[in-house]
């Protein structure tokens, strides 16, 4: 059962790849071709331009543009947000089927060897937690609350072990090393518990 899901997790990875490595193509001349509209260097009384209005906007840019707008932002970066929001997305995908697919295999080594099941457990856990500080990361970056709905289970996920360390780790000038500190860490004890789980 694990060996048909992971070739198809294979097989899938074969298509997405170059499907967006083709989608991020055609937002990027997309976004191009809107953002010279918007700022003049197309005619926006050419066929072009209507074309793009017509064809491009409404599925790549407008839904962007909305949530500029919402924000307070201005609607002619809105080209550059949806192309990179296309990007990210794809990078994002590939990501997640790859993800899925190496836990798979580990499982799969783990049932077929002797390789701890618990071991495969805890490498899991630790995942996750990395992946949590990576979030908030990329959260402090946006802006993200930990009280908003997208960002609060990375909060939740990690505030138990960060706070303590703050009171601990000072930070450089305006710079809060303890999320990269926990990272390290993190990977330092799960490679000490997962040694401790196969002797």
């Amino acid at each position: 059962m694990i060996e048909t899901v992971v070739r198809f997790l294979d097989a899938l990875l074969l298509v997405v790849r170059p499907a967006v490595f083709a989608a991020g193509a055609i937002a990027a001349a997309g976004a191009i071709g809107s953002w010279a509209v918007r700022t003049r260097r197309i005619s926006p009384f050419s066929p072009l331009a209507r074309t793009i209005r017509e064809r491009v906007e409404p599925w790549l840019v407008a839904p962007m543009e909305r949530r500029l707008l919402r924000a307070g932002g201005s609607p002619y970066s809105a080209p550059w947000w949806a192309l990179a929001a296309v990007i990210i997305g794809g990078l994002l995908l590939i990501s997640g089927v790859q993800f899925l697919r190496d836990q798979l295999v580990m499982l799969l080594f783990a049932a077929t060897s002797g390789y701890s099941l618990i071991a495969v457990l805890v490498k899991w856990t630790f995942t996750v937690l990395r992946v949590a500080l990576f979030a908030r990361v990329i959260a402090s970056w946006v802006g993200g609350s930990p009280y908003s709905k997208w960002w609060r289970w990375s909060y939740v996920l990690t505030e138990w072990f960060l706070a303590p360390m703050r009171n601990v780790i000072p930070t450089i000038g305006m710079i809060d090393i303890t999320v990269i500190v926990a990272y390290f860490g993190l990977g330092l004890l799960e490679s000490v518990i997962i040694g401790s789980l196969i002797r």
